[in-house]
């Protein structure tokens, strides 16, 4: 029988094995912004490939992939998508057993990188747009981790099933009879969006909402990316939670759907990357996370995957609301980093998968 791993026990084991392996170090300081050089492209295609750990949807991820490896010839990207909370699982138990198989790493449960760097499991490399143009608040102060995509878990509809007149524009709206068995959400257990998610929601509603709605016959599904999909199949007319970004996508394309950003205020996600201390192939790790944090590989992100992005070079993608026109929650990483398991262990009173 395979053993439950919470947090504490992943980390408690990763813990062990890197202070045994003697590498970690008792401080950490900021490096300096870090260029894209021929070197550092020559030193890359000696490694030959980059390992990326991603919770982002696994076409998307393949795509980011593919323009990298147009980018740099030589340098092919092995994209291993899970979702964020089985991810991190997965780089505890590796670490704890001392197998080194990721090279960065993204996810869309921005507390993992909190955790993390306590850890010292990152390696600390800060690049050069990350240092001119992020925000602060979309970059560590030590250099350990960057925003590489922003997105939102809004409401949203199948239109050929929901009339714009009758759909809900609140969260509260979910909880009327009528919406029986008529919608879909996915599971903080899996998914690091939902994580976060549920952390804003559970904050700002309380846990009586979830109470109430699990009443509702809601399906229940494991990654962020499933609801926008089973909704637009018409297996569920509405959407409770998951990634607005195929949304967007979906919109894009014609797609019947329409998004509902809830008078309450919908949740905010950032997915930062990070490259791990013990990369396999550190100097292609350093070139895919520089490439990843430049004006062209974040634009990319917004025309190809319908993300957003804390560059300020980068342009929304035409027909999508600006963040600042949008009612927002607050990201508590810190509390989710500390509380993750709590919330897991409440959620499950009132949902299973």
């Amino acid at each position: 029988m395979t053993r439950k791993l919470t947090r504490r026990r992943v980390l408690g084991g990763s813990a062990t094995a890197l202070a045994a392996s003697g590498w970690i170090s008792s401080a950490q300081s900021a490096p300096e912004p870090a260029k894209i050089t021929p070197d550092l492209i020559e030193a890359a295609k000696k490694e030959g490939k980059v390992v990326w750990y991603t919770s982002v949807d696994l076409a998307l991820g393949e795509k980011v992939g593919k323009l990298f490896e147009a980018k740099y010839p030589g340098v092919v990207v092995k994209v291993e998508r899970s979702g964020a909370e089985r991810n991190f699982q997965r780089i505890g138990q590796e670490y704890a057993s001392k197998i080194y198989n990721c090279d960065v790493v993204n996810s869309s449960d921005a507390s993992h990188f909190i955790i993390w760097k306590r850890q010292q499991m990152l390696a600390a490399y800060l690049p050069e747009d990350v240092a001119q143009h992020f925000p602060d608040a979309h970059k560590d102060v030590d250099g350990m981790f960057a925003s590489w995509r922003i997105t939102l878990s809004p409401i949203a509809y199948n239109t050929k099933l929901v009339k714009a007149e009758e759909a809900p524009k609140s969260f509260a709206d979910l909880l009327d009879p009528k919406w029986s068995g008529k919608m879909v959400k996915a599971h903080p257990g899996y998914s690091g969006v939902i994580m976060t998610t549920t952390q804003q929601l559970s904050r700002e509603l309380g846990w009586s909402w979830f109470e109430k709605l699990a009443k509702q016959k809601v399906m229940q599904v494991q990654s962020g990316t499933e609801p926008p999909k089973k909704m637009l199949a018409g297996e569920r007319a509405i959407m409770v939670d998951g990634g607005e970004y195929l949304l967007i996508l979906m919109k894009a394309k014609g797609d019947p759907v329409e998004i509902v950003y809830p008078t309450e205020g919908t949740p905010l996600i950032t997915g930062p990357s990070g490259i791990m201390a013990r990369a396999p192939n550190p100097n292609a790790a350093r070139l895919f996370h520089a490439w990843s944090m430049t004006a062209e590989a974040q634009q990319l992100n917004i025309d190809i995957a319908g993300l957003r992005s804390a560059h300020p070079q980068t342009h929304d993608k035409p027909g999508t609301r600006k963040l600042s026109d949008i009612k927002l929650m607050r990201e508590e990483a810190s509390v989710v980093a500390d509380k993750a398991d709590e919330i897991k262990a409440q959620y499950v009173k009132y949902f299973k998968v």
